[in-house]
């Protein structure tokens, strides 16, 4: 999908182009037919220009839906529950975490909390009214890849009721997509969306200088010295702006294409250089984003999520380190609170030691049984103070006294 491609007689760029990112897995695709799932995972690239101007793009949409995918994302990781988070931060075992919550004494985002509660990053916690700090791993970054058609505007609210690109967008139940850059209405080609704000807004910094590259359909040819200013640099309302590069693709007729690459994204900037030199851009495809190209296969309206390989290749292309979220714990493995009121040491046991603990603990809990030489056979797992009566304590004491006692031939029956 993202391997690199290099077209014949493609110009010098003036930057070193990002690794692409390696396709390990194939992601989740949504809302395109089958045939085009299985051009995106047998792909070993994405769109590129010279498949753009040789109508492999508009080829595949062209082609009959074999079936219907629907738009599933990814299950997220579940949220860790309250009373673990606050028995982990040191306040006490989870039973006393538990018996605090029934007791009304903790509350999340100032509303009572309830046994069981799952919690997230940014939640307010307090106990007794106190404001708790507590560590939670933040959600992982999603980031999905989006096919825009011409006719979408990049905007949540529009005030004239068009189209916009995220109601075709997967519901996210933690925070909400934000588009990396824009795209015009009437520009289609790859969208980036992401659940990270930190990401979107690397991706989006001219100091990162993350190459967009993009198939021009102009009216024209260019001339040389047209060439040259757009390299060099043209004037525009809000400053100067230069393309990295410019390479000819060709065309029919009064239409030639041209590839371009540039290192920002300001309002209609590669309409608006065309337009400072007296050209007229009939038709613009954004290709390329970074080191992420347009998949092959992907139909236009249609969107695909990437996968934890293609996520952490974006996010070292901007050069940052972001916070990577702990893999969760192995069901083989569970981590338990001590059964003894206020001990706050964990243990790490498997499942099966789980169970006989737990058998020990009901064998514990019933009468006592006598052996054959009558005898009492005592319980090998001290009893869960908690959950035991005195009198069974009690109990409990006096049959240890009387089987000590009857061990030793030479002891006294009375007693002071």
């Amino acid at each position: 999908m993202t391997k690199e491609h290099k077209p014949a007689r493609r110009a010098p760029r003036s930057t070193e182009r990002k690794p692409q990112m390696d396709r390990a897995s194939t992601p989740e695709v949504a809302n395109a037919p089958q045939s085009a799932l299985t051009d995106v995972s047998n792909a070993e690239s994405g769109y590129d220009f010279a498949a753009v101007i040789a109508g492999e793009l508009d080829a595949a949409e062209t082609q009959p839906e074999s079936s219907t995918v629907k738009r599933v994302l990814k299950p997220e990781v579940e949220s860790p529950k309250l009373h673990k988070v606050l028995a982990q931060a040191g306040l006490g075992s989870r039973l006393e975490m538990e018996r605090m919550i029934v007791e009304g004494r903790i509350t999340v985002n100032s509303e009572p909390a309830h046994v069981g509660q799952r919690i997230q990053l940014g939640d307010s916690i307090k106990v007794d009214g106190k404001p708790i700090k507590v560590r939670i791993d933040p959600p992982a970054v999603r980031v999905l890849a989006y096919h825009k058609p011409a006719g979408e505007v990049v905007t949540l609210d529009d005030p004239q009721n068009r189209p916009t690109v995220f109601r075709r967008l997967p519901k996210l139940h933690n925070g909400k997509w934000q588009s990396v850059g824009r795209l015009d209405l009437n520009t289609e080609g790859l969208l980036l969306f992401t659940s990270s704000g930190t990401l979107a807004n690397n991706l989006m910094h001219p100091r990162f200088g993350l190459e967009r590259e993009y198939a021009v359909r102009v009216l024209g040819a260019l001339t040389k010295e047209e060439k040259q200013l757009l390299t060099s640099g043209v004037q525009l309302e809000d400053g100067e702006a230069a393309f990295g590069s410019i390479e000819d693709g060709g065309g029919e007729g009064a239409n030639v294409w041209y590839r371009v690459t540039i290192s920002e994204g300001r309002n209609r900037e590669v309409r608006r250089m065309f337009e400072a030199v007296g050209r007229a851009v009939s038709r613009l495809i954004r290709i390329r984003y970074g080191a992420m190209q347009l998949p092959r296969g992907l139909r236009r309206g249609a969107w695909m999520e990437l996968d934890e390989q293609d996520v952490q290749a974006l996010i070292q292309a901007t050069g940052v380190s972001m916070a990577k979220p702990r893999k969760p714990v192995p069901q083989g493995n569970a981590r338990r609170e001590s059964d003894r009121a206020g001990s706050r040491a964990k243990a790490r046991v498997t499942a099966a030691a789980e169970a006989r603990e737990l058998r020990a603990r009901r064998k514990a809990k019933s009468a006592p049984k006598r052996t054959s030489n009558n005898d009492y056979q005592l319980p090998s797992v001290q009893p869960d103070p908690l959950k035991t009566s005195v009198g069974y304590i009690g109990h409990d004491s006096l049959a240890r006294a009387r089987a000590q006692a009857k061990r030793k031939p030479g002891a006294r029956r009375g007693g002071r």
